[in-house]
């Protein structure tokens, strides 16, 4: 058979996520390759209970078809946290609920991207996010991020000479490098984007992982109309649940909603009451502290032992999130480091895939979240020998 597949799915780089989950999947090897939240840190007695309550009081409204917006009681709650925390005046309606944020990358790709649209990203930037633009075939066009922004001389000539639909960035403790942008520098990119008509596409899946637990204020703050902004449940409650959300201004949504019904029909019903039923009825900020203590100690510890193991990379110093970026130096190279780690039981992520106009050969991404602090001792120790093998 023949089959006659879209052109588009030619455009698309090489995925590397599956090779993600099923390294994450072997008990043998170490993985600091993965996205995944700590799995002890999920509250599976805190959801089990909301579960149950679920099904007691609104069991088959739950288990039925529902609307394309997602379930009210969820969307006021993530409005009234963005109210709270931010000081942004969010309502219900500029709130949709979607299959993890990753749904929310597909979708507005879908209502703005036509084949040749440019859209501007960080360099690295998200490999998923990437992966998805990609199927809609933009021409990608990059701004390399620094330790506290994007290079905002390259984001102004990019916003007024190629003028991008939209700008996808990560503000909040950036994904691959774990970075974050300064107050100054988010106003900046307020203003040109204001300037421009620029759309900033801010996924902050990362926000209320801040280790100093201080909210960082968005673009969007400073620039509400030209801000649409993702965000997830996925790295502080539940992955498994897949709850993400997309909040934009009201012509948005309106596509938005469109594109979301022919995908899917609307979100899962009984996630987003389980979701809502424990947020109400547990001490979610208490469960943050907890989880951001967790992966600040993490953290910690393996700049720490890069500093001690691998003496001639250097890293970024993450202040909140999952991820770091190490660079190792010129002539080195990281799928070589990539295939020598998995002979030593231990994953990396090379940086390749975060880079969409090519770079990263001598980058790798490490993830802090999901093992232990044992975990992270035993694993450091193989990617030093990992890296003294790969390089001689």
């Amino acid at each position: 058979m023949n089959y006659q597949f879209a052109r588009r799915l030619d455009a698309a780089p090489e995925s590397f996520l599956d090779r993600l989950f099923a390294v994450s999947r072997d008990p043998e090897i170490i993985s600091f390759a993965g996205g995944l939240p700590m799995t002890s840190l999920i509250d599976v007695a805190g959801i089990r209970d909301a579960a149950a309550a679920v099904f007691a009081d609104e069991g088959e409204a739950a288990l039925q078809y529902t609307t394309t917006d997602g379930y009210l009681p969820l969307r006021e709650y993530i409005a009234g946290r963005y109210r709270s925390r931010l000081g942004l005046p969010a309502t219900a309606g500029e709130i949709r609920i979607t299959n993890g944020s990753q749904q929310c990358l597909d979708l507005i790709a879908k209502i703005f991207v036509d084949p040749s649209t440019v859209v501007g990203m960080e360099q690295p930037g998200y490999l998923g996010a990437i992966e998805a633009f990609s199927y809609y075939q933009p021409r990608i066009k990059t701004v390399q991020v620094t330790e506290e922004s994007p290079d905002m001389k390259a984001f102004s000539t990019l916003c007024r000479e190629e003028k991008p639909v939209f700008f996808y960035g990560i503000p909040n403790f950036q994904n691959p490098s774990g970075t974050a942008y300064s107050d100054a520098a988010r106003r900046t990119c307020a203003e040109i984007c204001q300037e421009t008509e620029t759309i900033f596409y801010e996924d902050d899946a990362f926000g209320e992982l801040a280790f100093d637990g201080r909210p960082r204020m968005p673009v969007k703050k400073y620039a509400p109309e030209c801000g649409v902004m993702s965000g997830s449940f996925s790295k502080t409650v539940s992955p498994g649940m897949r709850i993400g959300w997309v909040y934009a201004p009201g012509p948005v949504i309106e596509r938005f909603d469109a594109v979301r019904q022919a995908a899917d029909l609307h979100p899962n019903a009984l996630s987003q009451a389980v979701m809502h039923r424990y947020l109400t009825t547990h001490d979610y900020d208490g469960h943050l502290r907890q989880v951001r203590r967790v992966y600040e100690t993490n953290c910690r510890q393996m700049c720490d032992l890069l500093d001690d193991l691998l003496t001639d990379i250097t890293h970024t110093t993450p202040e909140g999130g999952m991820f770091m970026l190490a660079t190792m130096p010129e002539g080195k190279d990281s799928m070589a480091l990539f295939h020598a780690c998995l002979a030593e039981k231990v994953a990396v992520l090379p940086g390749v895939p975060f880079y969409a106009e090519g770079g990263g050969h001598t980058t790798f991404r490490l993830n802090f979240s999901t093992a232990t602090e044992e975990e992270i001792r035993v694993g450091m120790t193989r990617l030093a020998r990992a890296y003294r093998n790969s390089n001689r």
